[in-house]
């Protein structure tokens, strides 16, 4: 049986296909620090090997960060992010789990959110001069970027607790009230890239209820890993097409841009921006962000190294594979971002931000001056900057 499950995943995500070819390898973010992995090696061991076991108590299985990089160049077009995907669903329903960041505490969140019947105070920030409704065509997914405010509110610079209010700010703005819901649930997007399967499901089922109740045809995201969720794993856990579409505010931004609904007051500075793996490598959505922060009068875009399909992965990715090698990718993000000279870098990941923060606030193996640079949220910088009413 093992042998079958794991003929099926190669056949399924065309593993099969791969020639060895060491294009996964030479961009792999992973393999700049740690010379013995490589995503081909994975492959070719599962080939070798008929046990699911054996092969989901790989290190490497758990080391990939899942950032899409290799699978966006690889000739043979070979899914290698399904591909770990799989293979850690079959580990992880024979109780093989991977070391988690926070002693396994967000996933435990998000377990609760899946069988719990507990009252949440999802919606305590959406207070007037906010202005969002129960029912209407456009619904706000405020995902848990509060949530993970709480669990690391004792770090300073962190602002990802106000996004969801950022985003509604934004969209008010432009003559768009949302509709929003208590009911509401994590995604599950760190979940199902643990492997947990039956509990994202759960989740999949709560929030599809919950988003159909307010009738909306649209559901508004800010974080890059919901809308990858919702858009590519949802339809195949709800089994067909879903009675909504998801996209992201970026994109809707530069709509209201362009139809003058949207105004920037002048404002100074240089920013860089940070190409999320899920937001661009994932979902494809690059041009968008750029598009909004060039419409801000007086700001200055400065664009790193690597950006968009080469952009380099922040390291850590579900809450797991935290160790010695990502902060090394970590430092190399930061310090690509030091050398625009921007005033600060801009991303729509909360897990980015809170990652590269933690990596700052470490020992660092590198000069400080090197990696000093704020990273904030892309949502609350540009709400900050809305031209004001009258």
């Amino acid at each position: 049986m093992s042998e079958k499950v794991i003929r099926r995943i190669i056949q399924d995500t065309h593993a099969f296909d791969c020639v060895e070819c060491g294009k996964c390898t030479s961009v792999c973010p992973m393999t700049r620090h740690k010379k013995d992995f490589a995503p081909r090696l994975i492959v070719v061991k599962s080939m070798d090997s008929p046990s699911v076991e054996k092969l989901a108590r790989e290190r490497d299985l758990w080391a990939c960060t899942t950032c899409g990089q290799c699978a966006s160049m690889c000739p043979y077009k070979v899914d290698y992010t399904e591909f770990i995907r799989a293979l850690r669903a079959e580990g992880a329903m024979l109780d093989v789990t991977p070391d988690c960041s926070q002693g396994g505490l967000l996933h435990s969140m998000m377990r609760v959110m899946a069988k719990g019947d507990l009252e949440q105070d999802r919606l305590g920030w959406a207070k007037p001069p906010l202005e969002v409704a129960e029912k209407g065509d456009i619904y706000h997914f405020t995902g848990c970027s509060r949530h993970m405010a709480q669990v690391f509110v004792g770090r300073q610079g962190i602002d990802i607790g106000s996004v969801p209010e950022s985003a509604v700010r934004i969209m008010n703005a432009a003559g768009v009230v949302p509709a929003v819901s208590k009911s509401e649930v994590c995604c599950g997007h760190d979940l199902n890239w643990v492997g947990d399967e039956d509990n994202f499901a759960r989740l999949v089922d709560r929030n599809v209820a919950a988003i159909s109740a307010t009738g909306a045809r649209t559901v508004v995201f800010t974080c890059p890993e919901g809308l990858r969720t919702f858009s590519k794993d949802y339809p195949l856990v709800a089994e067909g097409e879903l009675p909504f579409k998801a996209v992201h505010i970026s994109e809707l931004m530069v709509q209201w841009i362009k139809e003058g609904k949207l105004r920037f007051r002048e404002t100074t500075g240089k920013v860089t921006y940070h190409d999320a793996c899920r937001l661009g490598r994932h979902m494809g959505v690059y041009d968008p962000p750029r598009e909004v922060l060039k419409a801000i009068p007086g700001l200055e875009l400065a664009e790193m190294e690597n950006i968009r399909e080469k952009c380099l992965c922040c390291g850590v990715s579900g809450w797991i594979s935290c160790d010695a090698d990502t902060k090394l990718l970590q430092m190399d993000k930061l310090m690509e971002a030091k050398r625009t000279g921007a005033d600060t870098m801009l991303t729509f990941c909360p897990k980015c931000q809170l990652h590269l923060h933690c990596a700052q606030a470490d020992k660092v193996p590198v000069d400080r001056a090197l990696i000093d640079i704020p990273v904030n949220d892309f949502t609350v910088f540009v709400a900050n900057r809305l031209e004001e009413k009258g």
